[in-house]
């Protein structure tokens, strides 16, 4: 069996929540597989996160480069192709930058690509099965993957269960010095911050989150009530922002704002991986939807299949009396 890498990504000295969800996601290729976790970056910000990540991996590969300082794909996969192993098995996460990254690398490490994985059905031979969704999750299909010659597969955060820090007690190699050229055609520019409006839902512990069951722009103040009364925001994908029902800066999503509450309240959201790549922190998560075979069920921790517009209401009124 080929080794498996983890490519963990990061921002502030902190690594993102899908590097809890490797592990869960290696094992389902192989039970007794080991990761080793690769971070690349620049400075005290990239060591802090390397060494955080010993208690999850056995083995931390930390490349650290100048030109690492911010996420450019082309530097990244320059430096990763003279890091792994032949026949290496890398997985990334299924985001914008994982997709920047990813196809690229499989071409350069000459090794099979898979995009959006969800599961994992086990190895057999050199077939690697695996699940995707297509049509914004109506649709599994089960996928065989030619792993002969390693393969680059991204991961859907939130896909696997998140495996706590533990006792792994790894160490980190730092293998900097064989990066190699990391010369760019692509030069960084700036930072735009997300907008803030008059609501911060990046700072709420409860967020209501509304989408197209909602209906009409009207039906809005029956969330908003809802949310009053527990204490909540109210939130949206991106559809409610679309039709101009809600600022951008309540969008829930990769193309919206990335949000990290205790309890996400999902109302009429079918749970497109765009939208899901927006909630962070492995909350508690309750969906209610018309649709039984919505994709947010998938990742609820509680579903009800329910029009959201005789749900709300009743729970406001439940919450109220209490």
């Amino acid at each position: 069996m080929a080794k498996i890498y983890a490519y963990v990504t990061h921002a502030d000295g902190v690594a993102d929540d899908v590097a809890m969800e490797y592990i869960e996601a290696a094992k389902k290729i192989d039970s007794s597989a080991s990761v080793t976790a690769v971070v690349t970056g620049s400075g005290a910000d990239l060591d802090k996160v390397a060494q955080s990540i010993t208690s999850l991996y056995s083995e931390v590969i930390k490349v650290d480069n100048e030109a690492l300082a911010y996420p450019n794909a082309e530097v990244v996969r320059k430096a990763l192709c003279n890091i792994l192993d032949a026949s290496a098995i890398v997985l990334a996460p299924h985001n914008t930058f994982g997709m920047d990254l990813c196809p690229g690398l499989s071409i350069k490490l000459d090794s099979a690509f898979a995009a959006d994985a969800v599961d994992f059905e086990g190895v057999d031979g050199t077939s690697l099965k695996l699940v995707r969704q297509e049509l914004g999750g109506a649709v599994s299909t089960h996928v065989t993957c030619d792993i002969s010659a390693g393969a680059v597969i991204t991961i859907r955060p939130g896909a696997f269960a998140p495996t706590e820090g533990g006792s792994a007690g790894g160490t980190v190699v730092d293998k900097s010095g064989d990066a190699g050229d990391l010369t760019s055609k692509r030069r960084f520019l700036e930072v735009v911050e997300a907008e803030v409006g008059d609501v911060d839902i990046t700072k709420s512990d409860v967020l209501v989150s509304i989408g197209r069951g909602i209906e009409e722009e009207d039906n809005i103040e029956i969330a908003q009530e809802l949310a009053e009364a527990m204490g909540a925001v109210v939130s949206c994908s991106r559809p409610i922002v679309d039709a101009k029902w809600l600022e951008k800066s309540r969008q829930v999503g990769t193309s919206g704002q990335t949000v990290k509450p205790k309890v996400y309240m999902a109302m009429g959201i079918s749970g497109s991986f765009q939208h899901m790549g927006g909630i962070k922190g492995n909350p508690y998560i309750v969906a209610v939807n018309k649709n039984p075979k919505a994709p947010i069920f998938q990742v609820a921790d509680v579903g009800i299949v329910e029009d959201i517009l005789e749900f709300m209401p009743a729970l406001t009124e439940a919450i109220k009396e209490m």
